[in-house]
């Protein structure tokens, strides 16, 4: 029964910050939207609550580790410190724990894990850290790299241990192999993540207070001695041995991301509004370093009046990019920045995400995406092609060659390699309009391999830590798909030990 209360819950979520993305190319953060994200997170806080959120009257003093952020890499990070034998703390300014990882739809990259080797998947750390670096430009981070890869298979481990089984399989644009780990019907990730990783947090008594917006890491003697948070109007300082900081990205603050990027001025972004860059103002203010805080990236398939993403198994299962012409115009498997930048080539700078009923079988996200009125339905290529106004003699002629190129394992047109394992020939056929959206900042603050946060001459800042999107390199110029849920899990959990082992 407790089981089923955390996976309705977690899905209510996973609707709600889907949903919060801003559409047409409004700001990522209007004060209208931000009210009505805020009222629809304290409705379903409200339940969440008693299910396991800590109530405020209960915050002490002191704590031997502050995690800032409930995402992926702070829950991570607090089973592990509680594992170690410490007593953490998480807080998270949101009304509801989960972060853009509740927005997180493919799935996480990992190489030589157990579910491959049981799948017959050859694949090789050597292998994954060289997409990888190819995908990110050769700019990658090579310490942080290393490290991802060498211990994702363990995380994988990890998660299954504590009933969070990725055991479904695919590709992602990048990569050669099945090397996208997937809940086992083929769900998002992200919802199943989130409401996996609570459920120990809250099994586990570590204490998750929402609404408590950090605004300050202090420091005494050099060293970090904690934080000021604010709860109900009121604000506290909390004393604390180590702080992990795991607030996320900054793609949904416009100063930011135009400061780095104006070119990207009025594109809709995908990321859930918590996504502020405070946890890297924080740092900046104690002297911490920052890098590429420029490589910003454009995702590809992004629904434009929602600011949704449409994860990238639609097309690592078999989906093709087709233009209002009704051909195709890139290998679709190729990089996410590729990809973006041959839509915009378009005239439209716009795109249709087709594929059949196969696909959507194999991928459970589309059910979502359907529900809300995206995706368009026809019993045939040809009667699709009418709904989308599209020449029917041009996109029959696109689904049928790549047919063939898929019975062929060869794409004469774009040379695709993945994501061929299926035809496009099922009974009814779907369309999506996408364009490319803000979706990731691969800039923040510069750590090591031991999640230490290093100031500017390189130098560990005593008793700081950070994991995930708020820290920048691991991706370099680019992003892999799925790369992400690896990194928030493979340093969350990292944070996590070497935060309790300072405290020691």
């Amino acid at each position: 029964m407790k089981n089923k209360v955390f996976k309705t819950l977690t899905a209510s979520l996973a609707v709600m910050f889907l949903l919060t993305g801003c559409g047409g190319n409004k700001k990522a953060d209007t004060k209208e939207s931000t009210k009505k994200s805020s009222e629809s997170s304290t409705e379903v806080t409200t339940g969440a609550s008693e299910k396991g959120y800590t109530d405020p009257k209960d915050m002490k003093d002191e704590y031997d580790i502050i995690i800032v952020g409930a995402g992926g890499a702070g829950m991570s990070a607090a089973i592990e410190a509680k594992n170690d034998g410490k007593n953490p703390v998480i807080f998270e300014k949101m009304p509801v724990a989960g972060g853009n990882t509740l927005k997180s739809s493919s799935g996480m990259n990992a190489s030589e894990t157990k579910f491959q080797k049981e799948q017959g998947i050859e694949d090789s750390n050597d292998k994954f850290y060289e997409e990888t670096l190819k995908g990110g430009h050769g700019t990658n981070d090579k310490e942080l790299l290393r490290y991802y890869v060498d211990n994702s298979a363990s995380a994988i481990d990890w998660l299954d241990s504590m009933g969070i089984k990725l055991n479904n399989l695919t590709i992602t644009g990048g990569m050669s192999e099945k090397r996208t780990h997937r809940p086992e019907d083929g769900s998002a990730v992200g919802g199943y993540l989130v409401d996996g990783l609570t459920r120990n947090v809250f099994e586990k008594e570590i204490p998750l207070f929402v609404n408590a917006d950090v605004t300050e890491i202090t420091e005494k003697d050099g060293a970090v001695s904690g934080v000021k948070v604010k709860v109900e109007g009121k604000e506290k300082e909390i004393k604390s041995k180590a702080v992990v900081v795991t607030t996320g990205g900054y793609g949904a603050n416009p100063e930011m991301l135009e400061a780095g990027r104006p070119d990207l001025k009025g594109y809709v972004t995908t990321n859930s509004e918590g996504s502020t860059g405070d946890g890297i103002k924080m740092i900046e203010k104690l002297g911490g370093q920052t890098v590429d805080m420029d490589q910003i990236q454009i995702h590809p398939t992004v629904q434009q009046d929602n600011g949704i993403l449409i994860g990238e198994a639609v097309r690592g299962e078999g989906g093709i990019l087709v233009s209002q012409e009704g051909k195709r115009f890139v290998n679709e498997m190729d990089t996410r920045d590729n990809v973006s930048a041959a839509e915009n080539k378009l005239k439209e700078k716009s795109a249709y995400l087709v594929f059949d009923s196969g696909v959507k079988e194999r991928v459970k996200a589309i059910e979502f995406y359907e529900k809300q009125g995206f995706v368009t339905k026809a019993d045939s290529v040809e009667a699709l092609a009418k709904e989308l106004k599209i020449d029917d003699k041009a996109l029959t002629e696109t689904v049928d060659t790549w047919n063939k190129a898929v019975a062929n394992k060869k794409d004469a047109a774009f040379n695709r390699e993945t994501g061929m394992d299926n035809a496009l020939d099922g009974k009814e056929y779907y369309a999506i309009k996408i364009a490319p959206g803000i979706h990731y900042t691969m800039g923040g603050v510069k750590i090591n391999s031991n999640t230490e946060v290093l100031d500017k001459d390189g130098k560990a800042i005593p008793g700081l830590f950070a994991a995930g999107e708020v820290t920048g390199g691991l991706h370099g110029e680019n992003r892999i798909g799925g790369n992400s849920v690896g990194d928030i899990i493979v340093f969350g959990r990292q944070s996590g030990k070497q935060s309790a082992a300072f405290v020691k």
